[in-house]
Parts: structure tokens; sequence; C-alpha cells
């Protein structure tokens, strides 16, 4: 009898109670399109048409998602790619407390609305007490964004030649700024401006005064510019876009800026990510004035750019809970790295493995603290252990330096040192 005609039918293997179980796990058209791809390979030859139900529930994904959860080994901290901050536990548990109906804009005890995410506007304003009033947005070039739409649509924004960044994947400040409808005045050089150049430019005509902390790279030499104090005296908003989310000074990164710092130098307007060195989600942080930010957040544009509840769950819960990864991540002991790193290589080592524990430095990323780097260390492994544990389960990702695969310890908890050694054991049995 030709084999086909022996591959069962779609209903019949969909009865089996284990993908009977996955579609209400995962839902019908992931299940469904398992099977037919399993039904396939019994149509090739590739598997017995008695097979095709244990094929089927072999290839169903983990999740319904296709995202899948990564241990960045890399030694960058924020890594973008890798979809920057992790989140804490506590912010977790958070989203998944808001992730069904939630008292996001409703006032329980009154059962009348009340103004959405106002824990999460507490716990910021409460982190950053220089701030008049706060807003929050669904990302930082969002935020700059309704800056320059509230406060300069048809009016000019004054900025140094040297701040006009791009922001990665070829986005670039100027046009995200003149896409507001604003004007963009260019002062002094990219490499020196003075409080003179922007005095000149300052008019009638001025929205405001903007400066960009220059975050994913560094001009060194016969370099100046104006600094916060020295713009407050323009009679024009002063707005400073910090970039990584730093609410107030770390002693590690003291080039970084932060938004209490600016705030007490005198900036009017605060712009930032929450999903950098803050170590919360994808946000972007509008602090300062209350009459700019209340501008801000009257304007039509305000309500596109608004977060949704888990956003705001897993920020609050960022601001108030636990210290979060990054930050954990950035204040490693170093010498707690380096054991870790002997003791994972000297476990790999036993079992065959070329592994060798070596020092590393990390770097913080996220276009944050550019040129900084944190001494860490790292678990060295042939070249050839890359491919296979990137496309693992669970996918490891490091650096190839020299020949050699580093595996950065620095942005991997503690917890996960036991993933990351079976890993690749699992690995070692493919590639020898």
């Amino acid at each position: 009898m030709d084999r086909r005609r022996r591959v069962p039918r779609t209903d019949a293997v969909l009865a089996d109670s284990r993908l009977v179980e996955a579609g209400g796990r995962l839902g019908r058209s992931v299940v469904k399109a398992a099977v037919a791809a399993a039904q396939e390979r019994a149509r090739q030859g590739e598997i017995a048409p008695e097979e095709v139900a244990d094929a089927a529930v072999k290839a169903l994904p983990a999740r319904a998602a296709s995202l899948r959860p990564v241990v960045n080994a890399t030694g960058v901290l924020i890594h973008t790619n890798l979809g920057r901050a992790p989140l804490s536990a506590a912010a977790v548990e958070a989203m998944t407390a808001a992730a069904g109906s939630a008292d996001v804009e409703f006032d329980l005890a009154t059962g009348a609305r009340s103004r959405r995410g106002r824990g999460t506007l507490a716990a910021l304003a409460s982190a950053v007490p220089m701030a008049q009033d706060v807003h929050v947005v669904n990302n930082n070039a969002a935020a700059l964004v309704l800056v320059a739409t509230a406060l300069a649509a048809g009016r000019e924004i004054v900025i140094s030649r040297g701040e006009l960044v791009e922001i990665g994947d070829g986005f670039r400040i100027p046009d995200l700024l003149a896409s507001t409808g604003a004007r963009l005045r260019e002062v002094g050089t990219t490499n020196r401006t003075s409080v003179r150049d922007y005095a000149d430019a300052v008019g009638p005509a001025t929205g405001f005064v903007l400066k960009v902390h220059p975050s994913n790279f560094r001009i060194e030499g016969f370099t100046g510019s104006a600094e916060v104090p020295e713009l407050t005296g323009l009679g024009v908003p002063v707005v400073v876009d910090i970039g990584s989310g730093l609410l107030a000074r770390e002693p590690l990164l003291p080039a970084e800026p932060d938004a209490t710092t600016m705030i007490e130098a005198g900036a009017d307007l605060v712009t930032a990510s929450g999903d950098k060195l803050l170590g919360g989600p994808q946000a972007g942080l509008l602090l300062g004035r209350c009459d700019l930010v209340e501008r801000c957040r009257r304007h039509p544009l305000a309500r596109a750019l608004r977060v949704d509840k888990l956003t705001l769950a897993a920020l609050e819960a960022t601001l108030r809970g636990p210290v979060p990864p990054v930050r954990r991540a950035l204040h490693a002991d170093p010498a707690v790295l380096e054991r870790r790193a002997t003791a994972l290589a000297g476990r790999l080592a036993r079992a065959g493995i070329d592994a060798l524990g070596v020092p590393s430095e990390a770097a913080v990323g996220g276009g944050g603290a550019p040129g900084v780097l944190l001494p860490s260390a790292a678990v060295s492994l042939p070249e050839r252990f890359a491919v296979p544990l990137r496309t693992g389960d669970p996918p490891v990702v490091g650096r190839i330096e020299g020949a050699q695969l580093l595996l950065d310890l620095r942005a991997v908890p503690p917890e996960r040192d036991d993933d990351v050694a079976r890993a690749v054991l699992a690995v070692a049995e493919v590639v020898g």
C-alpha cells in the first residue's frame, strides 16, 4: 500500500489527548500546524505514519509566542538585540497580576474613574523628588517627540551640532525632531559648542534648548560643551535627554548623567529610558516642571504614546521593588565572577570539554556609559560551540574573541550557571 494512504487524518491526530491539552495551552492553530508538518514528514518517508502524533507533540513550541528566553553571556549588560533590561521577579509578578482585569484607571473605593497609572507615577515621583511632576510614555524617543510637539511645533529647537546623534537602526535625533513640525537651530561645531553659541541663537521663535547626551559614542581631544547650569539663564526651557535612565548618580559610572542631578542643575525637563540602567520595562520618562509636564500630558499626541497596564505594573515594581537584574549585574563582584567562571570551567573540563575560566571585560550597553569597561570573568570554549549554543534550549549567547567563544558571566544570574553547564554539556555530545 502507498505509504501516503496510511498517514492518519488530521482530525484523528488532533484527538490525541496530548494534542488536545496542547491546544488549550498553545492554541489550535499552533497545534494544527505541528500536525500538518508531521503528516508531511510521514508522506516523505522521514517518519512512519504511526509516529505522526508523537512527532507533532515533539515539535510543539514551549509557548504560543515565538520569542524565546535567552541566557545573555555576551558581557553586554543591556543588550538591545536581546530585549535590553531583563525584568526583576517582582516586575514579572506585577505584570502577571495586571494581565487580567485591573484597576488601571478605576478607583475601587469610590467606583469612579481615577488617574491612569497613579501608583506608577507616584513611585516615579518618589524616586526623583526634585521633579515637580512626572509622566510616562512608551519609550524615550516618544518622550522626546512629545516634548518637541507640545513645546516647539512650528518653532525652533536650539541644539548643538555635536549632539545630532543617531540612536540606532538608522534613526537620527534631527529626523525625529523635524518630524514633529519643529525647526532645528544648530549651533556650535561637532567638537565645541559654547554658551555664547546658544545665547546667540535663542530668540522669540525658540521653543526650548535641547541637550542630548551622546550616550553611544565619545568625542575626545579638543572638545568643549556648555553645561546645563550655564543654559538656565537664556529665558527658554532647557530640556535634557539623558537617555540611559539613571534616576540618581551612580558612583560606578561618574560620567553618566542622571535625572536628579540634571534637575538640580536647572533642567526644566528631563527625558529618559525605562529599560536601560533603570532596569525596567520599555518606557519613556518625563520629569521636571509641572507646567511643562502638564502641557505634554494634555497634548493629543500623549494618548497615542501612552503605556499599557503591563508596562505600568512592571515599572512600578521596578521602582518600588528589589534591585533589578541590571543593577545587580552592574555591581557584581569581579572576584565572585572569577570564582564562578573557574568552577563552571572546571565542571566542563572534567567532562572532557576544552574549557577555561578567563578574565573578561563587560560593557553597560544600550547606549549607556560608552567606553566604560567592567572587569568580569568568562568561560572560554572552542568557537565551534557558538552556533549550537545559540540555537539550543535554552539559547546561550556569548561572544567570539580570538577564535574562542567567551561566555561572560557578569550578566548571567548565578542561579543560571547550572543551565549554562547543562547547555554546554548537551552541545559537547553533538560537536565533540
